[in-house]
């Protein structure tokens, strides 16, 4: 009796483990099972300031929640505040010497137009009184000519006692009187001639002033680029002012903070990493023996090691189309003809149906239902 329940347990036995089996390879057969999987996110950002400086205010801890925008870190912007205002002060004070400029310049300009105006009528007015007095010379040395003649034949006539000494006397006094005249006439003309150069020489004193208005507006043109310059330095430091702040790029959880405040920091160098839950995926290595049936939208069982008992559920999203291994950065080596097989592995990304009490790095077995199955 002993014995035969001893062979009824020992059949059952073997019909449990050949049942167990059977399911096991079944499973395997009907689903691509692999335990190389992650939990991670589309979205995981390690966060930092575009600036240096001493980090003087962290408002947020590990495991807090944010809101895109909301400010999480702060820098003390004194030293770039200062900086600032020194630039400010720089340009105002430019803008003071421009305007001055501009003033002294159209002041210029003005003054330039009176002297010419003046200058040029002047000069104009003494030529023509030169002409004039040329005319009169011309005139005037024609009758003295006449007036010599008659006194040459009045002297003539006296010696011959052909008229009194008197009248030669009076044609005498008035040749005298008349090369007395043309000397006079000809010591204005010289000063007339004087006058005329000093006219000239106001004309050109008037293009002094012109080339003066040149230098002023060439100075105004280089104050104005230096302005330029400065107010781009004014909003290169409003930006880095602005960076002083740094801020949630958008919702998630503080995965980690990096150090407390106050502390010294580079630009570039992290302060928060930032995830997002509602990014998160799985992904999988999956053999490349185990890609039979395995296609997009297949579904998914997805197991967690840090969560026992709770199962989740996905899609298969996208398949890499190469290999993990081929953009390795010691690619492999086979011209030499010596090769080793290896089971090659390809990225399979599984969209999850619901991520609560997920987070990225956390380790999965999955298991993909293969088509046809």
């Amino acid at each position: 009796m002993s014995g035969r329940v001893g062979s009824i347990l020992i059949v059952l036995l073997l019909s449990f483990f050949i049942y167990m089996g059977y399911r096991y390879i079944h499973y395997r057969n009907v689903n691509a099972v692999s335990d190389a999987a992650f939990i991670k996110s589309d979205q995981l950002s390690t966060l930092s300031f575009k600036v240096g400086g001493r980090v003087v205010n962290m408002r947020v801890e590990e495991n807090e929640k944010v809101r895109r925008g909301e400010l999480l870190a702060e820098i003390d912007p004194v030293d770039l505040k200062t900086k600032r205002d020194g630039v400010l002060h720089s340009i105002e004070s430019l803008e003071k010497e421009i305007e001055a400029a501009r003033l002294s310049k159209e002041r210029l300009k003005e003054t330039l137009r009176l002297k010419s105006e003046i200058s040029r009528e002047n000069l104009k007015a003494l030529q023509m009184k030169r002409e004039g007095k040329r005319h009169e010379i011309l005139s005037l040395e024609e009758k003295l000519e006449k007036s010599r003649k008659d006194t040459e034949r009045y002297h003539n006539m006296l010696e011959k006692r052909l008229i009194a000494k008197a009248d030669y006397e009076s044609v005498d006094t008035a040749y005298r009187s008349m090369s007395e005249t043309l000397l006079a006439m000809r010591k204005s003309l010289q000063v007339l001639e004087a006058e005329i150069e000093k006219a000239k020489r106001g004309v050109e004193l008037a293009e002094l002033t012109r080339r003066e208005i040149e230098e002023t507006q060439k100075s105004i043109e280089a104050m104005e680029a230096r302005k330029r310059a400065l107010k781009s330095s004014l909003e290169e430091l409003e930006k880095s002012i602005s960076y002083t702040k740094l801020h949630a790029p958008f919702d998630g959880v503080v995965a980690k903070k990096f150090f407390d405040a106050p502390h010294m920091v580079k630009r570039g160098s992290p302060v928060y990493a930032i995830v997002d839950p509602a990014s998160l995926y799985c992904e999988v290595l999956l053999s490349e023996k185990k890609l039979t049936g395995v296609h997009r939208g297949n579904r998914v069982k997805i197991e967690v090691d840090a969560l026992k008992g709770r199962t989740f559920r996905g899609v298969v999203e996208s398949i890499s189309p190469t290999s993990a291994s081929t953009f390795s950065l010691v690619p492999r080596d086979i011209a030499s003809g010596e090769f080793t097989k290896l089971d090659q592995r390809f990225k399979v990304r599984i969209r999850l149906e619901k991520a609560e009490g997920l987070r990225a790095g956390m380790g999965a077995t999955v298991a993909i239902e293969r088509s046809g199955a």
